[in-house]
């Protein structure tokens, strides 16, 4: 799945989440993309399922891209941000960090701080 959605990385769009591989295709997203949403998980996280309907929606509905990173599989990337919780989601404007959060955030209160970057 990872795969597929690598060969989707320049594209404007996204209408679904892209889940990450590694370090490099993380950078990959960060930069090809105005604004990320980076959604640290694991699929044994009560909260982080409740939140996955959710990012499918902003996915969908919103100007930013949703990516997924496993912590389980991604130990060394998830320590490199500070990911000490699950759910964390970091937001990228620009290829640059901006916003920090965790904890599995109503879905009004992502789409605000989304759109404080895409507006």
């Amino acid at each position: 799945m990872a795969t597929d959605a690598r060969d989707d990385v320049s594209a404007g769009s996204l209408n679904e989440p892209i889940y990450i591989d590694g370090r490099s295709h993380l950078e990959e997203v960060t930069a090809a993309h105005d604004v990320v949403l980076v959604d640290f998980y694991a699929d044994w996280c009560g909260p982080c399922q409740m939140l996955n309907p959710v990012l499918e929606r902003l996915a969908d509905t919103t100007e930013a891209v949703i990516a997924k990173v496993d912590v389980d599989e991604h130990q060394q990337l998830a320590g490199s941000f500070g990911v000490r919780g699950v759910p964390t989601l970091v937001l990228f404007a620009d290829g640059e960090q901006v916003e920090q959060q965790s904890g599995a955030l109503p879905e009004d209160r992502l789409r605000t701080l989304i759109e404080g970057y895409t507006e």
